[in-house]
């Protein structure tokens, strides 16, 4: 069970004081905060172990060699890849998603078919615009029906035999809207299309197990699960990864250098040139180590214990539109919502004076805040160092806001 009052212990930068007021952060999506083990794990490397990986034959080499590899096998176990040939480190799902969509541009010919949704973050978007402009290939958009859910039927038609990749967020971060991946995945799979998942805002919320989604690509960020920033992991399975090209070239993923050609190391390393962010792929083991011993299945269960919370407390605020569907089972812990007529960005600054940090904007997701037909949202976000008491200050402070700009109009 989780007990967010002792877990704060863990998260110091909780402890202040922000405009006189206690602080309340509500602004998870965005990136989450660190506990000390993460820092104190970084700080260790670079104090006792900093050296270069995989390529000296001293004490500090092999020991920093070892970490960041035994980190690889904690990220395996942690999506339950098959094998740590499949999990490729890189700078987070931005990196990730280029890469996948660079390998479609190797592959992909005139008139075949990409097909994302309307609620993609743009690092699902504009990847594959650039794929589709470079190959001639359609890019196709799936849109969502009356509960601002995904349109599965509009999906299943989308999807053809011409597909032949399909892009799709695990859980969108505007909507917070859960997508059945895995029926998506076998969808794609029966007009043998490839299945890439946005893991972003869903692995560092819930138990991930890329074998069962049968997705052939997943992404997540570190920094969205108490990791490191500048670190994240690409699942591709292996056959995708064996045939797909290096994206960067150099030191490392290299196995022969002649005058005229070079050959490249197996998976995993063939995609890592360069020296990689050590300090961040043992950071991120280490943010892997803490969230399993809570339980990935306790903190899902404890955020949605929290936002069937606040939502009937929300709910009760005249004015204020939440989007995204109503069935809190198929919702993450992202709440985005517009108060009365005023910008979100005037919203969010009168809730930073209150203490309380939210996200404003359109959460790099422009077309889906102009299918929503709105300029911007707010957004709160919860994690499992939240408690209820933050719900109610979210809540509070919503309605100050309500009130002063009521008697500024």
């Amino acid at each position: 069970m989780i007990d967010a009052k002792k877990i704060r212990k863990d998260f110091p930068i909780l402890d202040q004081i922000v405009n006189d007021e206690p602080l309340v952060y509500l602004d998870n999506a965005a990136t989450t905060q660190k506990p000390t083990a993460v820092l104190d794990t970084i700080r260790y490397y670079y104090e006792h172990d900093n050296a270069n990986v995989h390529r000296g034959v001293h004490t500090l080499a092999e020991r920093a060699t070892h970490d960041y590899e035994a980190s690889r096998e904690k990220l395996r176990k942690f999506i339950n890849a098959s094998s740590t040939k499949e999990v490729l480190f890189t700078r987070g799902t931005t990196t990730g998603l280029n890469w996948v969509a660079k390998y479609a541009e190797q592959i992909l010919k005139e008139g075949e078919e990409i097909v994302i949704s309307i609620m993609e973050h743009h690092s699902n978007i504009i990847p594959w615009q650039q794929a589709a402009a470079k190959t001639g290939a359609v890019l196709k958009f799936v849109y969502l029906d009356e509960n601002q859910e995904l349109d599965m039927q509009g999906l299943k038609e989308a999807i053809t035999d011409k597909t032949k990749f399909v892009s799709i967020t695990h859980a969108s971060n505007v909507l917070g809207v859960l997508n059945p991946v895995k029926e998506i995945a076998e969808i794609a799979h029966e007009h043998g299309a490839i299945m890439v998942v946005d893991g972003a805002q869903s692995t560092p919320h819930m138990k991930i197990d890329v074998q069962d989604l049968n997705c052939d690509f997943f992404t997540l960020s570190g920094h969205k699960m108490v990791g490191p920033t500048g670190i994240g992991v690409l699942y591709g399975k292996e056959k995708y990864l064996n045939d797909m090209n290096p994206i960067e070239f150099g030191g490392e993923m290299i196995d022969f250098v002649y005058e005229q050609s070079a050959t490249w190391k197996e998976l995993p390393w063939k995609f890592e040139a360069g020296t990689p962010n050590i300090a961040g792929a043992i950071g991120l083991g280490a943010a892997v180590d803490y969230l399993e011993e809570l339980g990935m299945d306790e903190i899902h269960a404890y955020e949605t214990e929290l936002v069937n919370y606040v939502m009937p407390k929300l709910k009760e605020i005249e004015g204020l539109v939440i989007y995204g569907p109503d069935d809190i089972s198929k919702r993450s812990g992202v709440i985005s919502f517009n108060l009365d007529n005023l910008h979100p960005h005037d919203v969010a600054t009168a809730m930073d004076m209150e203490g309380v940090a939210v996200r404003a904007g359109h959460h790099c997701a422009q077309p889906l805040i102009e299918y929503l037909n709105v300029p911007a949202t707010a957004r709160a976000s919860f994690y499992f160092y939240n408690t209820k008491e933050d719900c109610d200050k979210l809540v509070d402070a919503l309605i100050k806001t309500k009130e002063f700009f009521n008697g500024t109009l």
